[in-house]
């Protein structure tokens, strides 16, 4: 310890390495704090690349594992430290080093906050579309290490897509540069898609190239009540078939309706079993909102109500974006999952899900992306009772499991991190599981970076 210690404060400033056991406490785990985390030996903050690479390399020659941060808003155990590892926060690297608006990039460090970089190309008139529900306070580096969607990825794509090119810290302290600045860009592999969704274990990013579009108008939005989720789900599937190319479509349901007036006293309906909320980003999006309503209105919907405003309409997307917040209120703890479906598939998605939530006796509410059928079943229980501790981990499990045989996915935007490594070995199967074992083996021969996640 004392040597790990002595090496790190050897190139970092004073105020870098952080050891006091009350403080690194708190850097142990991330927004799923049900799950395992250990204590570090240290928490570093570095400023630079250079610093960085330091740790990498001290950490390699003394074979401690590291575990990289950001804002630790992550909700899989992804940055859940390890016994005596070294926690590598990279919060303080959280410059925006240029807004280009010729080319249509942005390079930023990995502490970049979503929020700060999405109003700062803002007021250059262009857009970075990636909108995680906590963008006010997750980080660039994080969101590429999950690769996070957000309330708009039915219309713009999720992170992966936005990220042109990589600087990316080795285990061994080299530094690697992938992909490009340009609008096209097909040379060799793709390991700029490869560390994008990595989870920290195959390399340390420290710096990225975004792709930036230009500034849309600004969304207007409706608000569709429905009787069944399936009516909601049935809606969801005509929107889509018929072509519709909605900024947002989202879906509540009332267990979730209700966690959000109880957080914010915000009036929703709570009679109503299923909300869904349309938003659209072109210039007259009078003519979309109406052949939505429309199609709402054929597939059940009790009540059709258009925002008349963006301010409107970015009230009921706040409400959207304290789903999971609300509902961790209920009942103090949440697990919650990202099942992504075919769109198809949704409404058995959600009717499961149900199904599940009565036959354990317990709160589930469930939000959705449901343009791209990524559900978001939240489990509530109290963690001090242990039965319906049990009931809720098996519950959890169940959904993962009518995801995959609804043709899906066990997460479409959370990653895997501690909570659903399991689950990987079944999606993947065997020669999936072992070919993704060995990229490991190939950037971290060792098994020093984010040991114990994924797989």
């Amino acid at each position: 310890m004392g040597e790990l210690i002595e090496s790190l404060c050897a190139g970092l400033p004073h105020d870098a390495v952080l050891t006091d056991p009350d403080v690194t406490a708190s850097y142990a785990h991330d927004m799923a704090s049900f799950c395992a985390a250990g204590t570090p030996a240290a928490v570093v903050l570095p400023r630079t690349v250079e610093q960085v690479q330091h740790v990498l390399r001290t950490a390699t020659r003394l074979r401690v594992p590291v575990v990289p941060q950001g804002a630790r808003t992550g909700l899989s155990g992804a940055a859940n430290a390890g016994e005596g590892c070294v926690v590598l926060s990279l919060l303080r690297m959280d410059r925006i080093l240029e807004i280009n608006p010729v080319d249509r990039i942005a390079v930023v460090e990995p502490g970049v906050v979503n929020a700060v970089l999405s109003r700062e190309v803002a007021e250059r008139g262009l857009y970075y579309p990636p909108d995680p529900s906590s963008w006010e306070e997750c980080t660039i580096g994080g969101n590429i290490g999950t690769a996070s969607g957000g309330l708009c990825c039915v219309k713009y794509g999720v992170t992966a897509e936005y990220v042109l090119g990589l600087d990316v810290v080795l285990a061994d302290g080299r530094l690697l540069s992938t992909g490009r600045r340009t609008a096209k860009g097909v040379a060799g592999y793709d390991l700029t898609r490869l560390f994008v969704g990595s989870e920290g274990t195959l390399g340390v990013v420290v710096r990225a190239t975004l792709a930036l579009r230009p500034k849309p108008p600004e969304q207007l939005a409706l608000a569709a009540e429905f009787p069944s989720a399936e009516a909601a789900c049935d809606a969801v599937c005509r929107i889509m078939e018929a072509g519709h190319a909605p900024a947002l479509l989202e879906l509540m349901d009332r267990t979730t309706l209700r966690a959000v007036n109880s957080l914010t006293r915000m009036g929703l309906p709570e009679t109503t079993e299923a909300l869904l909320l349309a938003a659209f980003d072109a210039p007259d999006p009078g003519p979309e909102l109406a052949a939505v309503g429309e199609l709402c209105a054929a597939a059940g919907a009790s009540g059709v109500v258009p925002a008349e405003s963006a301010a409107e309409s970015e009230l009921l997307l706040s409400a959207r974006r304290t789903a999971l917040v609300a509902l961790e209120r209920v009942k103090g703890v949440t697990m919650i999952d990202d099942v992504c479906v075919p769109r198809s598939q949704l409404g058995a998605m959600l009717d499961g899900t149900a199904a599940i939530a009565e036959k354990h006796q317990l709160t589930i509410g469930v939000c959705a992306h449901a343009g791209d059928g990524n559900t978001h079943p939240t489990v509530c229980f109290d963690a001090s009772d242990e039965d319906e501790s049990r009931r809720a981990r098996v519950s959890f499990d169940e959904i993962m499991a009518l995801g995959l045989e609804l043709g899906g996915t066990i997460t479409g935007e959370h990653g895997v991190g501690v909570l659903k490594k399991e689950w990987l070995a079944r999606e993947l199967g065997p020669v999936g599981l072992e070919t993704q074992r060995q990229i490991k083996e190939v950037f971290d021969p060792l098994g020093l970076l984010n040991p114990g996640k994924l797989f």
